[in-house]
């Protein structure tokens, strides 16, 4: 088990960014489909790809994959796994989901009772019991078909990656971390610019982007469910992996990041989930209008979750709401902004034509990435030999 095939998941859409931070690792990919990155990695790269990835669901070890059209193929072809090399005989295993799509086996159900009964099959085979006590660590599996090709995963991550550990606090609607470290990411935004999140809610953006700013790897403080699996991750693995994250955090830098909402007390938990990240230092959070928008410094970004109008009352509030968000955006001339959102009238009442438009998932709406693009900095000029 040197070299290992994992499984990164990734929300629609933003597999190109999730590819990028792999390569960035030094991991090779073996393949990209829709919302999954697959790549090869040594048993350490597990730790590390949890534990550095902003922008992945979860990390996942490909077991096996096959073609099933009957549920006598894929108990067959699960059974055929070897299971024994990952999953020790007091282990608790079980199939946590399965996803089927334009495949001849949909029931759901049917497909996680029929895996788990394989599995527990070939380990009587092997290890020669008739019963398995399962009160050890868990070992949960994830079934993915997709027209009749069944890839079957262990989830290493347990708890989505999502949950970082610092969002203790939420608003209304929040954008989920992962998401939000993709969407920066998306843009040329770097540490030495400005970052703007004029309707931040429980802060998701200024303080995905003060991680990024700051080097902090989003793992370095949550457990994940491999950490026990001693079996198939070198027990080093893990605190190798915190060693190199910790030496790459810039504790000097200085970002220039704010967070402004209208509603006071939803500002409040944004500087309460900062604290928790440990980036409070980094980010400005003000209680202040969108209408009220103002910025001496020029080149800077917008990147922001507006309100959808999910609800019928709030969607009579949006054109006015955009509207002022266009007016009070074009103030800042030489910004770029982008803002994700499910409103379909948002260029006609922000009063602009996106330069970029990007189709999102967030959760289970479908939304837009609009990139309206500004001017470049001029570049610094360079330093004379006289001054050096």
């Amino acid at each position: 088990m040197e070299r290992l095939e994992l499984i990164g998941l990734c929300h629609f859409g933003l597999e190109a960014v999730l590819k990028k931070e792999i390569l960035d690792l030094g991991y090779e990919i073996a393949s990209v489909e829709d919302g999954r990155v697959n790549f090869l990695a040594d048993a350490a790269g597990i730790a590390r790809a949890n534990i550095f990835i902003r922008t992945a669901e979860r990390i996942m070890i490909k077991v096996g994959g096959f073609q099933a059209v009957t549920f006598d193929e894929l108990f067959e072809s699960v059974k055929a796994l070897p299971w024994e090399q990952y999953i020790p005989k007091n282990g608790r295993f079980w199939v946590t989901k399965a996803t089927t799509k334009n495949s001849k086996l949909f029931s759901s159900s049917d497909i996680q009772s029929i895996a788990k009964k394989a599995m527990v099959e070939r380990m009587k085979q092997h290890y020669h019991l008739t019963w398995f006590a399962e009160d050890g660590d868990d070992f949960p599996v994830r079934i993915f078909i997709h027209k009749d090709i069944v890839t079957v995963a262990l989830d290493t991550s347990g708890v989505s990656l999502h949950k970082r550990g610092y969002r203790r606090l939420t608003a209304k609607a929040p954008i989920s971390e992962t998401l939000a470290a993709a969407l920066i990411m998306l843009t040329p935004w770097n540490r030495d610019r400005i970052l703007v999140d004029p309707f931040c809610g429980s802060g998701t953006f200024p303080i995905e982007a003060a991680l990024i700013g700051a080097g902090i790897a989003p793992g370095m403080h949550r457990e994940f469910t491999a950490m026990k699996w001693t079996g198939i991750v070198p027990e080093h693995a893990w605190p190798e992996a915190l060693r190199e994250a910790s030496d790459l955090v810039k504790a000097d830098v200085k970002l220039q990041i704010q967070g402004y909402d209208a509603d006071g007390a939803v500002v409040k938990c944004a500087m309460e989930n900062a604290r928790a990240a440990g980036v409070e230092q980094h980010i400005h959070f003000q209680q202040r209008d969108v209408k009220d928008l103002r910025h001496p410094k020029k080149y800077g970004f917008i990147i922001t979750n507006p309100p959808y109008g999910e609800r019928l009352e709030e969607q009579q509030a949006l054109p006015a709401l955009y509207t002022m968000m266009g007016e009070s955006f074009r103030r800042l001339d030489s910004w770029s902004w982008y803002v994700i959102t499910s409103y379909g009238d948002a260029e006609k009442y922000i009063g602009r034509k996106a330069d970029k438009n990007r189709k999102i998932y967030n959760g289970m709406i479908k939304a837009y990435y609009y990139q309206f693009m500004g001017p470049k900095p001029p570049k610094k000029p360079r330093a004379s030999k006289e001054n050096m």
